[in-house]
C-alpha cells in the first residue's frame, strides 16, 4: 500500500510518500520520496522555535511540499491508500496546521486517514532500514565508523528517546506496546544542546554547532597544542583543558530518569569564569567537547543499566539527538559486549521527517483499519504521550 506521511510537529515541514508491505511478520518499507522544508533560517535569530513563526511558515509551505512529494514518484491521490500525519506531541500551532491539511486531503480524496505519535514515528524511524541494524567498526587507517552487521529486530526493545523536546527510556515489549521506565525530569538533551550552544555564542541549532566545535577540539592536534597568551605568561590550552569539568547529572542515580538543567547552569558558571581568564574563541571548543561528552556520558549510563537489569533482545536509539557521531559511536561501544543488536537510524530519517510517520501508519493500520470518514474525529494533541 502506498502512504502519504505529513509532519508538522515542530519547524519541520515534512511530507513523503511511502511503499508500505509484508505486514507485521516482516514490514518493508520503500520510501518513494521525502521532503522537507526546513525553517532554521528564520528561527535562527531568535535563538529557538517562535509557535507563530513556524506555524506560519507551514502554512506557507504545506501545500508545495506535498505536491512535490507526489510529484516525484508520480503518484496520484488515486493510488494513495492511507494519509499519516502527526497528532501529538509538538507545538500545537504547528500540528494544527499538518492535522487539518491531512483531513482536508482524506475528505477529498475519500481515504482513511490516521494520527501518528510522533514519539512512535521516531522509534519506527529504525524500521526504514528494511530491518537491517546496524552495528559499527572502526577502519584502523581512516578512523571512520562503518556499518557492519544485519540483523533483525526483536522484542523486548530497549530504546533510548533523544530530542529537543523529550528524554526517554522505552521498553517496547512489542508493536505499539510501550513502557516508559525513564524520562527526563526538566530538560531534554537536545535542549540542553540549544540553551548551552546559545551561552557559547554558537546559534540555533545548537546539537550540530557543539558536535563540530567538540569534534574539531578531540582530533586537530595542533589545535590542542596552541599557546594561549595569559597576560605576562603563555599558559598552554590543556592546561585550561584540565580545569573545565562539568557534572554528570544523575548518572549514579537507581534510577532510569534524567536531569540536565543542573548542566545548563553549571556551563553557565563556567563559561563566566573562564572568559576572565582566556579568549573564549579559543576556550570554546574545549567547552563544547565537555558538554558533549557529559551529556553522551548520562545517556550511555543509564542505557547500559537498563540494559543490564530488564535483558532487551535489541538496543536502538531515536529522536533528533541520535544523529549525534559521539553518541552513535561510544553506545555501540558500550553495548557490543553484550551481544545485542544496536540500531540506530539512517541520519535521514533521525531529525523530524514525514517517513517515518507514514511507517509508523502502517502498523497502527495493521492493528486498526479507520473508516474512509475517519477525518471527523481526528484531533491534534500537542502533550500526547506515548
Amino acid at each position: 500500500m502506498h502512504i502519504l506521511g505529513i509532519e508538522t510537529s515542530c519547524d519541520d515541514t515534512a511530507v513523503a510518500v511511502v511503499k508500505a508491505e509484508g505486514g507485521l511478520k516482516r514490514p518493508l518499507f520503500s520510501v518513494l520520496s521525502n521532503i522537507s522544508y526546513s525553517q532554521v533560517a528564520i528561527h535562527k535569530k531568535f535563538g529557538g522555535i517562535v509557535p507563530n513563526l513556524a506555524s506560519r511558515a507551514h502554512l506557507e509551505k504545506i501545500t508545495p511540499t506535498a505536491k512535490t512529494a507526489l510529484l516525484i514518484p508520480r503518484i496520484n491521490s488515486d493510488e494513495i491508500d492511507l494519509i499519516a500525519v502527526t497528532r501529538g506531541p509538538g507545538l500545537l500551532p504547528s500540528l494544527l496546521v499538518g492535522v487539518n491539511f491531512a483531513r482536508a486531503l482524506a475528505y477529498k480524496w475519500q481515504k482513511p486517514i490516521i494520527g501518528v505519535n510522533h514519539i512512535e514515528g521516531h522509534i519506527y524511524s529504525n524500521w526504514l532500514q528494511h530491518f537491517i541494524s546496524t552495528t559499527f567498526r572502526r577502519s584502523s587507517e581512516s578512523g571512520i565508523i562503518e556499518n557492519s552487521t544485519f540483523r533483525i529486530i526483536k522484542f523486548p526493545a530497549l530504546i533510548l528517546i533523544v530530542s529537543g523536546g523529550h528524554t526517554e527510556l522505552v521498553l517496547m515489549k512489542d508493536y505499539g506496546k510501550y513502557k516508559i521506565i525513564g524520562e527526563t525530569l526538566d530538560d531534554a538533551a537536545g535542549e540542553c544542546f540549544d540553551k548551552t550552544a546559545r551561552i557559547l555564542g554558537l546559534g540555533f541549532p545548537g546539537g550540530p554547532a557543539i558536535a563540530q566545535l567538540a569534534d574539531k577540539w578531540e582530533k586537530n592536534k595542533l589545535f590542542r597544542t596552541h599557546i594561549l597568551p595569559i597576560g605576562q605568561k603563555c599558559v598552554h590550552i590543556e592546561c585550561a583543558h584540565r580545569q573545565i569539568k562539568l557534572p554528570r547529572p544523575m548518572i549514579n542515580s537507581k534510577d532510569y530518569n534524567f536531569s540536565f538543567s543542573g548542566l545548563k547552569t553549571a556551563v553557565l558558571y563556567l563559561y563566566n569564569d573562564l572568559v576572565k581568564k582566556y579568549p573564549i574563541s579559543k576556550i570554546r571548543p574545549v567547552l563544547a567537547c565537555e558538554i558533549q561528552n557529559a551529556i553522551v556520558d548520562v545517556l550511555i549510563a543509564k542505557t547500559l543499566m537498563a540494559v543490564k537489569n530488564y535483558n532487551p533482545k535489541t538496543v536502538m536509539i531515536a529522536g533528533g539527538v541520535s544523529a549525534n557521531k559521539k553518541l552513535r559511536e561510544e553506545m555501540s561501544i558500550k553495548i557490543a559486549p553484550y551481544k545485542i543488536p544496536f540500531f540506530v537510524p539512517e541520519l535521514s530519517y533521525a531529525t523530524d521527517n514525514a517517513a517515518m510517520i507514514a511507517a509508523t501508519g502502517y502498523f497502527n493500520y495493521l492493528k486498526k483499519k479507520p473508516m474512509p470518514d475517519s477525518w471527523k474525529k481526528l484531533e491534534a494533541n500537542a502533550n500526547l504521550r506515548l
